[in-house]
């Protein structure tokens, strides 16, 4: 067994029967649910809706190469720069090299996973630059010490209680701080830092080829602040994220909206073109565009995966998915969690040190029900078994144990054989499998079929 497929098992056990945790996780994703229930009620035809969006998709994928070369074109013409960074590392070095050019010391960032996927944070501080997150969520998991929880919502694992005492703690605020009262308070620092950062990161949304556009939607304002205050705007996004056309967006910005934070749509959308120019007052003297691979030309060249390079990032799959509602988002080890991340990681981090994650799936299809691109997530993590197996990561044990089990299985009447007395015997060689909180039930001393032929 691998040493992340063990680590997972322990903290899944750990977590799932976490009586806190799960009161937390359902209070707050009944919020979730009860909101996109009302978004998704706006439609009139929402499976024609997320047939549109997938087409889209679809299309941009399809002729990523030119997208992305018409997206190059169009937006270095307005003035903005484009690094093509093939991994972590030649990121990590374009951003550094910006930072040292430019003397610059302070960054403020916006909510992003691509920059969480590259570890951004902690790679600034090795040359002494602060990172700070202005999205009140990651702001909120930074100050903690720990990663985004969630996709969409990165402290989706705290109660009000837990982020009134991380603040009393960090900043001696008043204790028992009423959201508001911390909102505003955190509000008020933060606008000091956009004022005085030399350097905004922020991600993107949709890369828009056809005008050279970064497309970002949120709603507290902060990566439009972002952009705004520091003389340079630096943005780093997966190729994945390119759309062909800027009409487009009339219907990728809303759907993005309805299933991730079941809104009709965020409350701040923005199109960035390239840095200011000549005669305008706001805006980044400097503007430079890092377009990540980071494998996902592998994902792109893979025949039965490259549709999960439509996905736009709404965390719509890890909501639905009753695994992630129980063990959580930390048990994944990995940047991207739920079933979008158990299809990608394995790709990402290495087939075999990550196929687990595959398996962490009922199959029960409700992610692929939700998907607003329509990616048949359920079925690409049946994909990744089968190539785990192909590959031959599941071990000794594992293998032999499901060639037995075909032979079992393939036929009745090598079923009954065994009475259910040896069948309980052998039960008890798998006891680890459920954990230490459940147990094996015990099987009849006949099976249906004899007591049905016997009975009959």
């Amino acid at each position: 067994m691998s040493e992340q497929k063990e680590l997972f098992l322990k903290e899944s056990e750990k977590i799932a029967f976490d009586l806190k945790h799960r009161a937390t996780i359902k209070f707050n994703m009944s919020k979730y649910d009860a909101a996109v229930d009302r978004a998704v009620k706006r439609y009139s035809n929402l499976d024609l809706a997320k047939a549109r969006a997938s087409y889209i998709k679809t299309l941009a994928i399809t002729n990523l190469h030119d997208n992305l070369l018409q997206f190059e074109k169009n937006i270095t013409a307005n003035g903005a720069s484009v690094v093509w960074a093939e991994n972590t590392d030649q990121a990590i070095e374009a951003v550094k090299k910006i930072m040292i050019e430019n003397n610059s010391k302070t960054v403020v960032k916006s909510k992003s996973m691509t920059t969480e996927e590259i570890d951004l944070n902690d790679h600034l501080a090795e040359i002494g630059v602060e990172s700070l997150e202005t999205d009140l969520g990651e702001y909120i998991v930074q100050l903690a010490g720990e990663k985004p929880y969630h996709i969409v919502t990165p402290c989706m694992h705290k109660s009000r209680q837990d982020i009134s005492r991380l603040f009393t703690e960090k900043f001696n605020t008043p204790e028992d701080s009423a959201p508001e009262y911390l909102t505003a308070w955190v509000r008020e620092k933060l606008r000091a830092k956009f004022t005085t950062a030399d350097v905004g990161i922020t991600g993107a949304n949709f890369l828009v080829a056809d005008v050279g556009g970064i497309a970002l939607t949120e709603n507290e304002g902060n990566a439009l602040m972002s952009v705004s205050f520091p003389r340079i705007h630096i943005v780093i996004a997966g190729i994945e994220k390119i759309i062909p056309r800027m009409q487009d967006l009339g219907l990728m910005w809303p759907i993005l909206a309805a299933h991730g934070t079941g809104q009709q749509i965020s409350v701040y959308n923005t199109l960035i073109t390239g840095p200011k120019k000549e005669g305008e007052s706001d805006g980044p003297e400097k503007m430079i565009v890092i377009l990540l691979d980071n494998k996902r030309s592998e994902l792109y060249a893979n025949d039965d995966q490259f549709e999960v390079l439509k996905c736009i990032r709404c965390g719509a799959c890890l909501n639905a998915c009753p695994i992630y509602r129980n063990v959580g988002g930390y048990t994944y080890d990995a940047t991207y969690s739920g079933p979008i991340g158990s299809v990608i990681t394995p790709f990402f981090k290495g087939l075999k040190e990550y196929n687990h994650l595959s398996s962490a799936c009922s199959v029960c299809g409700k992610c692929t029900e939700v998907c607003p691109v329509k990616i048949p997530l359920h079925h690409m993590l049946l994909i990744n078994r089968r190539d785990a197996v192909r590959a031959g990561y599941g071990g000794f044990t594992w293998n032999k144990g499901m060639k037995a089990f075909e032979y079992a299985f393939s036929k009745r009447s090598r079923l009954d054989l065994m009475g259910g007395k040896t069948k309980n015997t052998f039960a008890l060689f798998g006891t680890k499998a459920l954990g230490e909180q459940k147990q094996i039930p015990k099987l009849a001393d006949q099976s249906f079929s004899k007591q049905w032929t016997s009975n009959k």
